[in-house]
């Protein structure tokens, strides 16, 4: 599929305006469409991810509005792959509309929970002191705007207090403008825009969506490291999780900034492997590659005012069926279908791509309720 079909046009795909078969090939090849950097794999071994002897082939899911199957949660949500490891070993590993072990599927808002975790790299390696400093130590064109009182922490919790609307469907919103300005691949231009806006609450008071905002971070890291966002991703982590393919990251203009909210390309086994990494609390050879403290806080429920999701540092703190989060699950999350699930207590990891009809909201089945199927099953 990927190979002799064209994407389609992004900004009719971001608004949910592409028919489905459009929109996977679209998904697929989401690197033609803007200028990207490559995320070395490096010359590591390959880490073996084997079939278990038990494979699942079906699923009770229960639902609001009825009971499920796997057939349904894979047909109905238009799931293009899905994987289930327990103890390092694939209990399921489908590939549906196209896709195939070695297709580069686009990350969307996964890509968010990665530059974090860079963060969390760069305190480690001493490049950033610590998530209570100012951004604008490192960013000082941010003086002047709302960012100007906005610290690192408040950034990564989504709660700076900056006008932000994410609405992707909407052409007015502050989200379809960001993708505007990298449609025309003019370096600087986002983190300008960034600049511009306005606070409309105090830093920590409100939490607020905001791919704008991850995008700061990115900037952030270039910022404190000196170093392309790919270029720290494959040093830190990638060329050393085992991974089986280079990917790709989105730019914002040609050699300009990574689009770090959104623009990861990757195969399915691979993110399955950076959700392997996350399932070890972030070490690698014996060492964690983020301070001591970071896996705790990074995937913490962080509340700031009524309208508060389950949030961490760009992480989603995922609830049991009861709604309790005590086997301190959690899930990296992009638009129109794209999950990586971690659950420690339980030692699984599950990663769904999709191509729903619209990024948010299209889901007959949520997804919670299919990951927590799994845990019932396997758990």
């Amino acid at each position: 599929m990927a190979d002799d079909r064209q994407p389609s046009d992004i900004t009719r795909a971001y608004a949910g305006k592409l028919l489905p078969i459009d929109q996977a090939v679209t998904f697929a090849t989401t690197e033609r469409i803007f200028p990207s950097r490559t995320i070395s794999r490096g010359t590591g071994p390959v880490r073996d991810i084997p079939l278990a002897d038990r494979r699942i082939s079906d699923l009770h899911i229960p639902g609001n509005d009825g009971d499920y199957d796997l057939v349904d949660y894979v047909s109905r949500n238009r799931v293009v792959g899905v994987m289930v490891v327990k103890d390092g070993q694939a209990l399921l590993e489908h590939y549906d509309l196209g896709l195939s072990p070695e297709t580069r599927w686009m990350s969307m808002s996964m890509a968010k929970s990665v530059a974090t975790t860079l963060v969390g790299c760069a305190i480690k390696d001493g490049f950033i002191q610590n998530v209570d400093e100012l951004l604008v130590t490192y960013l000082p064109q941010l003086r002047g705007g709302g960012y100007e009182p906005v610290s690192i922490r408040h950034l990564m919790q989504m709660t700076s207090g900056v006008d932000w609307d994410d609405t992707h469907t909407d052409a007015a919103s502050h989200r379809r403008h960001m993708l505007a300005l990298q449609v025309a691949q003019k370096g600087g231009a986002i983190l300008d825009y960034m600049a511009d806006r306005s606070s409309i609450a105090e830093p920590g008071e409100r939490w607020n969506y905001s791919t704008g905002e991850t995008h700061v971070v990115g900037a952030l890291l270039k910022a404190a490291t000196g170093k392309w966002l790919s270029d720290y991703f494959s040093e830190k982590i990638w060329s050393r999780i085992g991974t089986e393919h280079d990917a790709a990251w989105w730019l914002e203009s040609p050699n300009g900034l990574e689009v770090a909210g959104s623009g990861i390309c990757a195969t399915m086994r691979d993110y399955c492997r950076f959700g392997l990494f996350a399932l070890s609390g972030m070490t690698l050879d014996g060492e964690m590659v983020v301070p001591d403290d970071w896996f705790r806080e990074a995937t913490s429920i962080r509340a700031a005012g009524d309208d508060s999701l389950p949030y961490g540092y760009m992480w989603w703190p995922v609830p049991n069926r009861e709604g309790s989060f005590d086997d301190g699950a959690f899930s990296a999350r992009g638009i129109f279908g794209q999950y990586i699930y971690i659950n420690p207590a339980r030692n699984i990891v599950i990663t769904t791509l999709s191509a729903r009809a619209k990024p948010r909201y299209a889901e007959v089945i949520l997804d919670n309720d299919f990951f927590n199927a799994v845990v019932a099953d396997i758990g």
